[in-house]
C-alpha cells in the first residue's frame, strides 16, 4: 500500500519522502519516571492490569518532553495511589531490557496518604510491602540493581 502511494506521489512529495536525515526530526524514545517510594520498613507497589505483567511494579508515568521525571514521579504516584511523596534523588536510569522504554528511577520519601487504587483502569491493586519481601512481588532479575542498593541505604 505504501509503495503504491509513493508511486502515485507528486515529484514534490517524493522529494520530501527521500529527504536527507538532517531534514528529519529524530524519533524520541519513550521515557518513564519510576517512583521508588520508601516508608520504612515498607515500599510502595502497584499491580498493573496489563496481561503481560505478571508482577508488581513501582508507580510510574510517561515523561513528556516538557516535563521533568521528578514532577512526573510525584504527580503519578499521587494520582495512581493516593500517596504524596517527595523526590530525594535519582537512583539511576536505563533502557528497560524487556520494554525498551527509557526509565528514570527516583528515590522518593513518603509524605502522607493511605494507599488506594485511584486508577483502576491501569492498576489492579496498590499496597505497601515490606522491603525485605520486595523480591516476592517483583522477581529480582527484573529489578534494576541500583534500586536494591538505594533501598538498603534508605533503611
Amino acid at each position: 500500500m505504501l509503495d503504491h502511494a509513493l508511486e502515485n506521489a507528486t515529484p514534490e512529495q517524493r522529494e520530501r519522502f527521500y529527504a536527507s536525515d538532517s531534514d528529519v526530526t529524530p524519533a524520541v524514545a519513550l521515557s518513564a519516571a519510576l517512583a521508588v517510594v520508601v516508608k520504612q520498613p515498607d515500599i510502595l507497589l502497584v499491580r498493573p492490569r496489563t496481561p503481560e505483567s505478571a508482577s508488581w511494579q513501582f508507580p510510574a508515568g510517561v515523561v513528556k518532553p516538557q516535563s521533568s521525571p521528578e514532577a512526573v514521579a510525584v504527580r503519578e504516584t499521587l494520582a495512581e495511589t493516593g500517596i504524596d511523596c517527595a523526590v530525594r534523588g535519582q537512583i539511576g536510569s536505563r533502557t528497560h531490557p524487556i520494554t525498551g522504554v527509557y526509565c528514570v528511577y527516583l528515590l522518593c520519601e513518603y509524605l502522607a496518604g493511605e494507599p488506594e487504587n485511584r486508577d483502576p483502569f491501569e492498576n489492579i491493586n496498590v499496597r505497601w510491602v515490606p522491603t525485605d519481601d520486595l523480591t516476592k512481588f517483583i522477581p529480582s532479575d527484573r529489578i534494576y540493581p541500583p534500586v536494591l542498593d538505594a533501598i538498603k541505604e534508605a533503611s
